[in-house]
């Protein structure tokens, strides 16, 4: 159940209208990296956690109302740099505020120009926010990620959390509105808060990598490629321990037409840089997916079933204590 309240998270403000940076911000609406995509993303995934990861399943929902109330004041912000903007287009007889507005032959041309670009936010819908990117594209459900596992999933949720925090970082060199900046400070800031919070969450799963369930098979797991012509770039992504537990190490490959030739293709590759065998990765991959399935199981009635029970007190609801006395 969602409850709307009139009052924003933030209190988004503006100094004067600027309907260029106001284009420029639907990208958060409606873009790749923006609000929407986001609540949706994390909305749909809330639902395979329901039952098996009810904390998990807590978190997914808490951050995508969030998200909801981040769109809502993208889209509040958007309205208010077009403040004006509507009500001139619709008194075709006098335009003289959006005249001031674009005073100014450049000026005039910039909008023209946006408006070119972008059809729909000015011509068609009047100035009011749409579901679409800074160019006009739709918002479309192909931006949300959602795989079924928590261990994917979050690791998209972080990679979600850290490309909207660099569209942020991106829009505030765009406006001199300090009011503005206040706004997209506290939204960035946000997306940071968020990223800790899917981060923390998948170190609470054990075992989450690799993601999923099955294992790498041990000849290919440690072996890094040396792909490209000229001098050869060594770091911890190809050298020594690295990310590997204690006892493991890359396995650097300097020629790998020569590796793929002497293998037979990697069919015959033995096993560097890890003491694991193919039993083991196997054997792992079977306990693992055991265990996954006996978390669902463990949650999963047969017959007749139903999503809530009323009222709800315990971490299977997202319902807060106070609510529950009302």
């Amino acid at each position: 159940m969602f409850h709307h309240v009139k009052e924003l998270e933030f209190n988004a403000r503006v100094s004067a209208p600027d309907p260029r940076f106001a284009s420029l911000l639907l990208e958060q609406f409606g873009g790749a990296n923006g609000e929407l995509k986001a609540a949706m993303q994390y909305f749909v995934q809330a639902f395979a956690a329901r039952k098996p990861f009810p904390d998990k399943y807590d978190l997914l929902m808490d951050i995508a109302t969030e998200e909801l109330s981040h769109l809502e004041i993208v889209g509040a912000t958007i309205t208010m740099l077009l403040d004006g903007v509507n009500g001139e287009l619709k008194n075709a007889a006098d335009n003289s505020m959006l005249f001031n507005l674009l005073s100014g032959s450049e000026k005039k041309e910039e909008m023209i120009h946006q408006a070119m670009t972008n059809p729909q936010f000015l011509a068609l819908s009047g100035g009011s926010p749409t579901l679409t990117n800074s160019q006009g594209v739709p918002w479309t459900a192909s931006y949300v990620n959602a795989n079924g596992d928590l261990t994917v999933d979050l690791r998209s949720d972080i990679a979600a959390e850290s490309r909207a925090k660099i569209v942020y970082e991106y829009l505030m060199q765009f406006t001199d509105d300090p009011y503005v900046k206040d706004t997209l400070g506290f939204l960035m800031t946000r997306e940071v808060a968020h990223f800790k919070m899917f981060a923390s969450a998948l170190e609470t799963i054990e075992p989450n990598f690799p993601p999923g369930v099955l294992q790498g098979d041990p000849r290919y797991t440690h072996i890094y490629m040396n792909m490209s012509n000229g001098a050869s770039v060594r770091g911890p992504w190809n050298q020594g321990q690295g990310a590997w537990e204690a006892g493991e190490n890359w396995e650097y490959v300097e020629n790998p037409y020569q590796q793929v030739v002497e293998t037979n293709g990697l069919v015959d590759q033995p096993i560097k840089g890890t003491t694991r065998t193919p039993q083991q990765a196997e054997e792992m991959s079977r306990k693992l997916g055991m265990q996954r399935s006996q978390e669902i199981e463990a949650v999963t009635k047969s017959g007749s079933t139903q999503w809530s029970t009323y009222p709800q007190g315990n971490v299977d609801s997202p319902m807060k204590p106070q609510e529950k006395q009302l």
